[in-house]
């Protein structure tokens, strides 16, 4: 199995299989999110309700304004790929959330490249609708998931082209 090695600051580099990473950045650059959240969570936890809504956008959080349920289930994807966490104090879960150590490595790498998160192609968008779809579907119905396999000649076809 290929695996990516990413360096982060002042550690040893953990090394993520390729695959991982790869879900990791497209879900990162096909969400709505904005690299000042990505930097602050690195630092901070960040609560939900400081990316939802007018205040997201004022933040320069979002690029624009988003309802509390559409962050939530972005962060919660976040999560399921491994960039993110939520953050839990003496009382359990808070609705905080800061960055992992694959999500803190992958923001450092776009830091380096520049200033914004390098746009996702149609074939990322692609991939990452079919990856939310089949991982939610999964809990759903076996057939979905079934489905999804028949699609994936197709998807690596798309990804060629693209």
């Amino acid at each position: 199995m290929a695996r990516t090695s990413i360096q982060s600051q002042g550690s040893q580099p953990i090394q993520y299989p390729d695959r991982t990473t790869k879900r990791a950045e497209q879900a990162m650059r096909c969400l709505p999110f904005q690299m000042p959240l990505l930097a602050a969570m690195r630092s901070n936890s960040v609560p939900l309700l400081s990316i939802v809504g007018l205040e997201g956008v004022e933040r320069n959080y979002t690029t624009r304004p988003r309802s509390e349920l559409a962050v939530e289930n972005d962060l919660m994807w976040l999560i399921q790929v491994g960039v993110l966490r939520r953050e839990v104090d003496g009382q359990g879960i808070t609705d905080s959330f800061r960055l992992t150590p694959l999500g803190r490595q992958l923001l450092e790498k776009w830091e380096r490249l520049g200033e914004t998160l390098p746009p996702p192609s149609l074939s990322d968008r692609l991939h990452h609708t079919l990856n939310r779809w089949v991982t939610y579907s999964h809990t759903e119905s076996k057939i979905t998931v079934w489905a999804s396999y028949q699609l994936q000649p197709l998807l690596r076809i798309l990804g060629k082209l693209y």
